[in-house]
């Protein structure tokens, strides 16, 4: 094995030579593996060991077995003890998420802190069939299907190709020792159900199970690559970028083949799982509303509006008469020192002596209504954003600038008429947006 690895890691990652590398090593048979076949190739390696204090004195074990490695072996040595359970608790997360968000956010922390370029992890063919497995019996699309990755950016799995079967075999031959975790015999979780139930009798199915695998995976990965050429184009044709977040023309999506499947391409990475409401929203009525834990798609006359979820915000904000500028919740400039200009969506004119501070800023709600600037008649804030054809999302985001009850400006948008400058203007406050 080791000649394979060899050749394996010099074709495939010849980026790590001349480079320090830290490995992520439990103290188990694959880690420990990958471990002594990094050191016997002469690798720059140190040695990161995680505690997530879950198995007692076996875990406090863990870690001096592989502190002992380190020494052992003359490379450095990093360790860290987590409250896994409290951490998962705190977060809601199930005990083994928390153990790998932990996991990787403290490998990246020793990383970046002591100048290790790459973290490698020791995962095999074996630990992708179980991924392929889970993602399956949870339901994914090809992404979840195509399994774990050799290469993520900085963590790096070498040991990919290589089976169960083969790291023992090498270790056995190579007498070495290494740390049996009791967990792994548990069926308490759907990993560990797959690998001691399911696995086994699927691998024994051919003995070219794995191999066959290994070639499905990659059939599958070009499937993949393709598609994401496809979408770049898509995106392209059928995607806007909005102050607010993305436009989806629905025409455009609903021209192409495959409606259901481009929907899904387009949106499974925003975390949305609804997929029979969202391919509904296409012949919704406006205001008809998908949501995500992250984000929401809002059917919008003949588009789609794509935003991030975000917190209602009823807040009144006072401005006196000293004001000069503000940043929160917008960004206003006052100045009462100027000559007029003309008045435009984001400059306003006012003349000072029809104010009374201090002023508000507050969002819009129905039965607001305005006298818009150069319009004779006062008109409700909701038929003028008909009117003006704005968004449903951009309406959420309307802030009004009032003077006790009056409309202002509807900032980013209209002066109201009867704030304007007149001939027996003496005083004008003008009043800027900054986007």
């Amino acid at each position: 094995m080791r000649s394979e690895f060899k050749q394996h890691i010099s074709t495939n990652f010849p980026f790590l030579e001349n480079v320090k590398l830290l490995v992520a090593c439990s103290g188990g048979l694959d880690s420990v593996v990958l471990t002594h076949l990094l050191h016997t190739l002469k690798y720059n390696i140190a040695i990161a060991h995680c505690n997530f204090s879950l198995r007692g004195k076996e875990s406090d074990g863990d870690a001096l077995f592989t502190e002992n490695l380190a020494e052992t072996l003359g490379v450095p040595f990093y360790s860290e003890t987590f409250d896994t359970k409290t951490f998962a608790k705190d977060y809601k997360l199930s005990t083994q998420m928390a153990a790998r968000e932990l996991r990787y956010q403290w490998f990246e922390q020793v990383a970046e802190n002591f100048d290790y370029t790459y973290i490698l992890t020791a995962h095999h063919v074996d630990d992708d069939l179980e991924t392929f497995f889970i993602n399956l019996s949870r339901g994914t699309g090809l992404k979840g299907l195509t399994g774990i990755p050799k290469q993520n950016e900085k963590i790096v799995r070498p040991l990919l190709p290589f089976s169960r079967e083969d790291i023992l075999k090498f270790a056995k031959d190579q007498n070495m020792y290494w740390r049996e975790d009791s967990s792994n015999a548990k069926t308490d979780y759907l990993r560990n159900q797959l690998r001691i139930e399911v696995l086994p009798k699927y691998k024994n199915v051919s003995d070219k199970t794995l191999l066959n695998f290994q070639k499905t995976q990659q059939h599958l990965t070009a499937s993949k690559a393709l598609i994401e050429d496809y979408m770049a184009l898509v995106y392209n044709l059928v995607l806007t970028e909005t102050k607010e977040g993305y436009s989806l023309n629905i025409a455009k999506i609903s021209e192409l083949p495959n409606t259901e499947a481009l929907l899904y391409e387009l949106l499974h990475p925003f975390g949305f799982t609804a997929w029979n409401d969202i391919f509904r929203l296409l012949q919704a009525q406006s205001g008809k509303e998908v949501f995500s834990a992250t984000h929401r798609l809002t059917k919008d006359r003949e588009v789609l509006l794509l935003t991030e979820n975000t917190t209602e915000n009823n807040s009144i904000f006072e401005i006196s008469a000293a004001t000069s500028e503000i940043k929160n919740p917008l960004h206003l400039t006052f100045d009462t020192d100027v000559s007029f200009e003309v008045t435009n969506a984001h400059t306003v004119f006012i003349d000072t002596k029809l104010l009374e501070f201090p002023l508000t800023l507050r969002k819009w709600k129905e039965g607001d209504y305005f006298y818009p600037f150069g319009m004779k008649g006062k008109k409700k804030l909701s038929k003028f954003f008909k009117d003006e054809k704005v968004s449903l999302v951009a309406k959420e985001n309307v802030w009004l600038l009032c003077s006790k009850n009056n409309i202002v400006w509807v900032v980013g948008y209209r002066l109201d008429d009867r704030f304007k400058r007149t001939p027996q203007t003496e005083n004008l406050l003008k009043i800027s947006l900054h986007i």
